[in-house]
């Protein structure tokens, strides 16, 4: 067990003794001269002697005190090299997790212009579905689907998640050219176990129960089934924000104008302590900027 003085009269004193001078060090430190000869008798009654002569012209280190100074200062600096340190390690990287839907559909479209925007530092993107997990995974950042913020983080909506079936013109022309909602009981479905299906097709005044419409294709992530629409694969229940430039490039139409929705939305989360670290905050607003910019062209 280490028997040290209190760390703030050690403080003031590599201040002091660097300056030889009580004025200066309370100065640097943000404290009133007083407070320097308090914390200076605070140590030497700690230790048993005295580290400076109070002479009227001001301080001069005594024996004890040349030979502690070098020490303290060179421990002053250790410390501040070994954070110095992990304050870099910090700023060289930063880790962004996000779902695979997240990653796949814009995200990793878009992020090389953060990194190039900030070419010091290494930008890793880990996409999963799994919950963030902060201290495990060593994330500063992540981005996830949910209802409602997570509690314990510190969360920013991002953008609500509507959706409605897509398809590619193609797929489109082959049954007919227009479709009644009605008729996607009958059409081939992409992942027809989504419980969206059923919740978009009873908005649209089709009756079904819950659960599958009929067996399909069953992918495991909306980037997935986006790519299996534009194939002709089927009808894919998807968000328009994702897919705004596909349906704009014709890659994918949308049969029909009604869009639902069930209360989810997308969240930056961040631990609380950490959302103004520096590189946390200009990823944070870079994101919010970027997305902004999509909403503000429509989906």
């Amino acid at each position: 067990m280490r028997r040290l003085p209190p760390l703030a009269a050690i403080r003031a004193f590599e201040a002091a003794a660097r300056h030889q001078n009580f004025t200066a060090a309370a100065n640097e430190l943000g404290m009133t001269q007083a407070a320097i000869s308090y914390q200076m008798k605070l140590l030497e009654e700690r230790i048993g002697f005295p580290l400076f002569r109070r002479q009227a012209k001001g301080v001069t280190l005594t024996h004890a005190g040349l030979r502690a100074q070098p020490q303290v200062a060179q421990a002053f600096d250790l410390l501040d090299a070994a954070f110095a340190q992990l304050r870099g390690e910090d700023e060289s990287q930063l880790t962004v997790s996000t779902s695979q839907t997240f990653a796949n559909t814009w995200l990793a479209w878009r992020i090389g212009a953060f990194q190039m925007a900030n070419p010091q530092m290494a930008v890793r993107m880990q996409a999963n579905d799994n919950l963030a997990d902060f201290a495990r995974d060593e994330l500063d950042i992540a981005i996830r689907s949910g209802r409602e913020p997570t509690p314990g983080l510190h969360c920013e909506h991002l953008i609500d998640i509507d959706f409605t079936p897509m398809c590619s013109p193609g797929f489109l022309a082959r049954h007919g050219g227009t479709l009644a909602p009605a008729d996607l009981l009958h059409l081939p479905i992409i992942s027809p176990h989504d419980p969206w299906w059923p919740h978009w097709l009873r908005e649209a005044g089709v009756a079904v129960e819950d659960g599958s419409v009929r067996p399909g294709i069953r992918l495991d992530s909306q980037a997935h089934e986006g790519h299996a629409a534009m194939a002709g694969q089927g009808l894919a229940m998807l968000t328009p924000f994702f897919w705004r430039n596909d349906l704009a490039e014709g890659r994918l139409v949308r049969p029909f104008a009604q869009v639902s929705a069930r209360g989810f939305g997308y969240w930056l989360v961040c631990l609380p302590e950490r959302r103004n670290v520096p590189k946390i905050k200009r990823f944070r607003e870079w994101l919010v900027a970027e997305i902004a910019g999509d909403l503000g062209h429509g989906a």
